[in-house]
């Protein structure tokens, strides 16, 4: 019995000694595989795990750079940067995100669809990002969510800059505006800049603010910043500034733009002003116009439909990408094609009957009873459409678009505006290419008075108007200097045209605002110093049936607005010593003579006094109706007064 226990326990000891040996081998293996793995980590890699650790706790942040100011050529701002007064959401130091957002909107009144976009864009970030709540808070409003902080976790009252246009709608149709990043500007301009994904952050969208964009962003800062396990920030550790976009000087005066806007208020309408000497743009208006700041933020859908839908379009640019028959103030191109190629005599006469018969078809001049004996001064001073029929049939097609691009018409001027037009100097290979058809006679005949194929923009009529007053090769220029340094622009050069025969076109133009039956006679001005030479022009939108000829056409007035004519003008001041070269067009505006010239008079008085004319430049029986017109015009407070500029308002403005 003794011996059979003493077996059993030294069985048992065996056993436990093998257990023993096994499970001491498992645990000195799994000790020697954690040490070598412990050592593999800590020593061959220590410096991966080291720098991954720094970046887990130091993160870096992008600061925006404030865009660039934007002046006119005499230093009036036109778009700057404002103070911006936000609010901005850390979802995950705001714990429950709806009782904060409950608490915030008793303090101010938050926009319901904001709040609903805001509360989306948090639930797509990462927790720790902030998100806009709500911008554009007054200084009160935003001085109680300030003085409430302790009681709104995860709320933060900031301080941004946003764009800001101080002439409103002066300015719309040159400087433009800027609006958010969205999708669709990363996809159409592939712009990968990482300052696009600061929240908010604002691109130019249109015109200079869109053309200039590299140059008026700036360059990004950027801060480093201690965070916890969770990303939240727990000090800045250092920051380099971000460098402030470039300022921008335009050529622009914003006394002559604004008077030109209000003068074109209550039309669909377009002007131009140039310096005749260098090609300086000094005005270009369009009307009606809109103010930029509703886009700066996103515009309201109601007032972005009353925009769309207004038949006079406030939102085109009708200086640089409208295109229109030019009319009559072609005819100084014809005229001038006909004289460079020696096919007339200035002093020869063309008999102006009221029409002039080409094969089966009949092409009338705009004076049913005709002209009589017109010559190249009288068949500009009256506008006779019979005389160019006749000009047009010797020097031909070729000739008068060729001209046409030596004066810029047909020609896209390179000018930092969206959308410019390059208009149509129609040729018969173009009619073929673009139509299929080979050209004929009546086609020459139509262009030559400035309809049928040919199309300008008012841009294109300035830049020919100031070559004819200049006789120089002048381009349009927009941009007078960037950070005060003047882009590069070509040298100027005389035009490859004989000066006397300028020298008649000019003469042709000067009786056009001067002579006893000039077309602009009603539009003149009577200050020697200050006399006007131009050209009126009238195109129809519609065609004429010989029916109603017989009975008698139509008066415009009698017309829906969209199917009367538009009056046109072009004209230079002084007409003996050029400077200020000027186009208008008016949209269904009926006769250039009443429509566009007065227009045009009035700018040109403007630019030469660099004010309100003076009533002395008028002929007197005008004087009173002009004050009272000067009366109700709102323009822009001179330096020195303490009067606000005037607002445009949220929508259009037309008076």
């Amino acid at each position: 019995m003794a011996r059979s226990q003493k077996r059993k326990i030294e069985d048992s000891s065996a056993q436990l000694s093998r257990r023993a040996i096994v499970l001491g081998g498992l645990m000195t293996t799994t000790c020697l595989v954690l040490a070598g793995r412990m050592r593999y980590l800590q020593l061959e890699r220590a410096d991966d795990f080291r720098l991954l650790a720094e970046e887990n706790r130091i993160n870096l942040r992008l600061l925006p750079p404030a865009r660039g100011v934007i002046y006119d050529r005499k230093g009036t701002i036109l778009a700057d940067n404002a103070p911006n007064y936000r609010i901005t959401m850390v979802r995950e130091d705001a714990g429950d995100v709806d009782v904060v957002l409950a608490r915030l909107s008793r303090i101010v009144n938050l926009d319901r669809g904001k709040l609903d976009r805001a509360r989306d864009e948090m639930m797509s970030r990462p927790p720790f990002v902030p998100v806009t709540i709500a911008d554009r808070l007054t200084w009160e409003e935003f001085s109680l969510v300030s003085v409430n902080a302790p009681a709104l976790p995860g709320i933060t009252p900031d301080v941004g800059l946003s764009r800001n246009y101080p002439l409103g709608g002066d300015f719309s149709h040159v400087v433009g505006y800027v609006g958010p990043v969205s999708d669709y500007y990363l996809d159409t301009t592939g712009d990968t800049d990482p300052v696009l994904q600061i929240p908010d952050f604002q691109v130019g969208r249109y015109n200079v603010e869109a053309r200039l964009e590299d140059v008026l962003r700036g360059k990004a800062g950027s801060k480093r910043v201690e965070v916890n396990a969770a990303g939240r920030v727990m000090r800045e550790l250092d920051r380099s500034a971000a460098q402030q976009g470039a300022d921008v000087q335009l050529t622009i005066d914003a006394y002559l733009q604004n008077y030109a806007e209000a003068r074109l208020a209550g039309e669909s309408a377009g002007a131009v002003v140039m310096d005749t000497q260098n090609g300086d743009i000094l005005a270009l208006a369009s009307a009606p116009t809109y103010d930029p700041n509703l886009f700066v933020r996103g515009i309201p859908s109601s007032i972005w439909q009353t925009l769309n839908e207004d038949p006079y379009r406030p939102l085109a640019n009708k200086a640089t990408q409208g295109l229109y028959p030019p009319g009559s103030t072609y005819k100084m191109v014809v005229a001038l094609a006909a004289l460079e190629a020696g096919l007339i005599d200035p002093n020869e006469t063309v008999f102006c009957g009221g029409s002039m018969q080409l094969g089966n078809r009949r092409f009338h001049c705009w004076k049913r009873g005709g002209h009589g004996r017109m010559d190249l001064i009288q068949g500009l001073a009256q506008s006779c459409d019979v005389y160019y029929y006749d000009l047009a049939q010797r020097v031909g097609i070729e000739a008068i678009s060729a001209m046409a691009q030596k004066f810029g018409c047909g020609v896209r001027h390179e000018v930092p505006l969206s959308g410019v037009a390059t208009g149509i100097a129609p040729t018969m290979e173009w009619k073929l290419a673009n139509r299929g058809e080979p050209w004929v006679m009546g086609d020459t005949l139509n262009a030559s008075i400035g309809q049928g194929f040919v199309l300008n923009s008012p841009l294109q009529l300035a830049v020919m108007t100031a070559r004819l007053a200049s006789g120089l090769a002048v381009e349009p220029r927009l941009i007078r200097s960037i950070d005060g340094v003047e882009p590069h622009y070509d040298p100027i050069t005389s035009l490859d045209v004989n000066p006397a025969n300028l020298a008649k076109i000019r003469e042709g133009m000067f009786e056009v605002s001067n002579g006893e039956r000039g077309t602009a006679l009603n539009s003149r001005t009577v200050l020697e110093d200050y006399l006007i030479a131009g050209k009126t022009g009238t195109s129809q939108v519609r065609n004429i049936t010989a029916a109603e000829r017989a009975a008698g056409v139509i008066r415009n007035e009698d017309l829906p607005w969209e199917r009367r004519d538009h009056a046109l003008f072009v004209g230079y001041a002084p007409a003996h010593a050029p400077r200020y070269a000027i186009s208008v067009i008016v949209e269904h505006g009926g006769g250039g003579s009443a429509a566009a010239a007065p227009l045009a008079r009035d700018i040109l008085l403007y630019a030469m006094f660099d004010d309100v004319p003076p009533l002395e430049a008028y002929p007197a029986s005008q004087r009173r109706s002009v004050q009272e017109r000067h009366d109700a015009m709102q323009l822009l407070p001179r330096r020195g007064s303490t009067d606000a500029p005037p607002s445009n308002g949220t929508g259009t403005s037309r008076a």
